[in-house]
């Protein structure tokens, strides 16, 4: 903040006072002066000062009474007192009610000019203090979003981008991927973030339930409706509302929600009065919502609506290398939760855990760990991981969800026109999502290796190349046996 353009108010019934003080700072700020305590709050609504220059002894409202009323705006200037008086209880009095500092007159104006450019200090630097610790915060919120692949830091490096925005996100990816980690997340990057978080499941509600929970009624608008209920979305208004499992909304509520999603606004069951709210909307689905419009499921007007920004999440058989950091992340977290001093895991556990295909995802490795933290013994992972093992055949077209090209993962083989998709003989037994997690594993050890050869096995290189961690790619040299070739 330039000197010239920090505005302070002179509030003194003594005219000579305001005088002195723009005489001896002319041209370092902007002086205005207000006669009496009531027209000088009036023109801190007009003026918008930096800073408050305010005599304690005033005829008709004292100064004290002042900086009380100033302390009732949301965003009030920093006060100095003056007085003509040096008893320390209006010293007291004023620090007690917030002023920043307080001068006796007389005054020299070069004691009004050291008081103001330290206050201007001051509050540069606690706004570095709020930047930090925002910044901090900022960070603890990915503390529940662990992983390190080129699919997660897309996914971090999205909601970063789009935090900010007032569009509505649709998170989409199998059950137990973390789509509400990462709908809290974004709310809790988002300027909405000392606002309201609040979820509704759309797939454990009848229709009923569910339009009287998302809309809320008026006293008398159906049986039983005895007295007048917000909705959710009125819950919601200034912060954030996450609608899980919206694949499972009916087609006769998609047109009230849509209208919400279009005009922010929706009228209660049984009610008349338009009630306007301001409320981010975050998805999420597990469903193939492309196939739902095919068969006339889900309106397509309000999934172009409602695809302004698509975050997809990728199963955890598609990024391995983030198993070993999610199990040390869970063995931590549910040692405080279940008072436990349960060890890391050993490397072969570990080695065991990531080659498992995890039909439920990150929530079905997560509950496999409570098991190994409550009986204090990880040698049960073989048979754990036994008894969670289901066939791995092909997914049914409805629950297929439509994924993007994302960079940092390698493509696949594709079918051509005169035959299959080919693959080698270490492929032909295995279902098609062993075939699938085969091609990828053969896939992306041949390019690290290539990587490694490239670099001289300069292994922090490599690993920028890769646009993966140090750690994961120790990781994954490990797992693939390579050996630097001497």
């Amino acid at each position: 903040m330039k000197r010239d353009s920090i505005k302070v108010l002179i509030i003194d019934d003594d005219p000579k006072v305001g005088w002195i003080i723009s005489e001896g700072l002319a041209g370092k700020y902007d002086i205005v002066t207000a006669p009496n305590g009531s027209e000088g709050l009036q023109m801190v609504t007009t003026e918008k000062p930096f800073l408050i220059i305010l005599d304690i002894k005033m005829p008709d409202i004292s100064g004290i009474d002042v900086l009380k009323k100033l302390n009732k705006l949301e965003d009030r200037p920093e006060v100095v007192m003056l007085s003509g008086h040096d008893d320390i209880h209006y010293v007291v009095e004023s620090m007690q009610n917030g002023a920043a500092g307080f001068i006796k007159k007389p005054f020299d104006v070069k004691e009004i000019e050291l008081e103001i450019n330290r206050i201007q200090k001051l509050c540069m630097l606690k706004d570095k203090v709020r930047q930090l610790d925002s910044d901090v915060k900022r960070l603890s919120y990915y503390d529940d979003f662990i992983g390190d692949s080129p699919q997660i830091r897309q996914v971090k490096d999205l909601i970063e981008q789009v935090s900010t925005s007032t569009l509505t996100v649709l998170i989409r990816g199998e059950s137990g991927t973390g789509k509400e980690v990462v709908a809290r997340m974004m709310h809790n990057v988002s300027d909405r973030s000392e606002e309201s978080f609040t979820k509704v499941n759309c797939a454990a509600l009848p229709r009923d339930l569910l339009e009287s929970e998302l809309f809320g009624y008026e006293k008398g608008g159906f049986t039983g409706a005895h007295k007048t209920k917000p909705g959710r979305f009125e819950i919601a208004n200034k912060g954030t509302i996450f609608l899980d499992e919206i694949g499972d909304i009916p087609m006769e509520l998609q047109s009230k929600l849509l209208q919400v999603l279009e005009q922010q606004e929706f009228v209660r069951i049984g009610g008349v009065d338009t009630i306007h709210v301001d409320v981010r909307i975050i998805c999420a689905t597990n469903k193939n919502l492309e196939d739902a419009i095919a068969q006339g499921r889900f309106r397509d007007d309000l999934f172009y609506r409602l695809n302004e920004i698509t975050i997809f999440l990728p199963p955890l058989r598609d990024r391995y290398g983030d198993v070993p950091l999610l199990a040390q992340h869970f063995i931590s977290k549910l040692n405080h939760s279940f008072s436990k001093e349960t060890p890391p895991l050993s490397q072969q556990s570990l080695d065991q855990l990531s080659t498992f295909q995890w039909p439920g995802n990150v929530r079905q490795l997560e509950n496999l760990l409570k098991q190994v933290v409550v009986r204090g013994n990880e040698n049960i992972i073989p048979d754990l991981l036994r008894g969670q093992s289901m066939p791995m055949s092909a997914p049914s077209a409805a629950s297929v969800i439509p994924q993007p090209a994302v960079a940092g993962v390698v493509a696949l083989p594709q079918a051509t026109e005169s035959g299959p998709i080919p693959v080698g003989p270490e492929l032909q037994s295995l279902s098609l999502k062993k075939r699938v997690s085969a091609a990828v594993t053969r896939e992306e050890k041949a390019l690290i290796s290539e990587v490694l050869t490239r670099t001289n096995w300069n292994r922090r290189k490599a690993a920028e190349m890769l646009e993966i961690s140090y750690r994961s790619l120790l990781y994954k040299i490990k797992e693939y046996a390579l050996n630097e070739i001497k």
